[in-house]
């Protein structure tokens, strides 16, 4: 919030039900995607390795959040990612999707199963077709949190994501990730690329539930 009020506990009285209808650019990443062709570059001993991979994303609007009087609407997401040559996990995600309509901030947290959180923030206005979120090692606003073998290892120094919203209704992502791997010299840049395509749509809220079959 760039001008934080004086009152800081009392929370907004104007707030929607409709998350659907107040997630602003994110609107458009509701629902569940799927695709198979993601491209992932990550580090190995022998040097950069190529794999192609399958994913699946789920996100599904939140009721509304307030930190006092600042007013967040979000998606929480499932993401789920292997390989053509095997069906165990290559990599799974959970988080939120965030943004507050009163000055445009998106937020994405990550968490993974290997010891690591990241937030990550960014501006957009409600009609964006891109959006982009990066995160710093050491920020305390935007930042990033690792184990210790990984912040020793394989420290992540930077994160960002680029979203672009396609006209035929898929988006396409590519993350970044700066790796700072032991014994090496100069940062890596371990990065995947998809486009996902919709293959069902996004369910209203619980409280936007509520207040319909109240009405019906």
């Amino acid at each position: 919030m760039p001008n934080i009020p004086d009152d800081i506990f009392t929370e907004p009285a104007d707030v929607s039900p409709d998350t659907l209808g107040n997630l602003g650019p994110l609107r458009r990443l509701a629902g569940v995607w799927e695709a198979d062709r993601g491209v992932d570059v990550s580090p190995k001993a022998h040097g950069p390795e190529r794999r192609e991979y399958r994913e699946r994303i789920r996100m599904d609007p939140i009721d509304p959040q307030a930190n006092g009087p600042q007013l967040l609407y979000g998606l929480r997401y499932h993401i789920h990612i292997n390989t053509s040559e095997e069906a165990i996990t290559f990599h799974d995600q959970v988080g939120y999707w965030l943004w507050e309509p009163a000055t445009g901030l998106i937020m994405q947290t990550i968490a993974i199963p290997r010891g690591q959180v990241v937030l990550a923030g960014g501006f957009a206005t409600a009609d964006a077709r891109t959006l982009s979120v990066e995160a710093r090692r050491g920020d305390t606003r935007f930042g990033i949190s690792s184990t210790t073998f990984l912040e020793e290892a394989f420290r992540t120094d930077y994160y960002r994501i680029d979203i672009t919203f396609n006209d035929d209704g898929t988006w396409t992502y590519l993350t970044r990730t700066d790796l700072v791997i032991r014994g090496k010299g100069e940062p890596f840049n371990h990065h995947d690329t998809n486009t996902m395509r919709r293959v069902a749509p996004p369910q209203p809220n619980p409280l936007a539930e509520i207040q319909a079959e109240t009405a019906g």
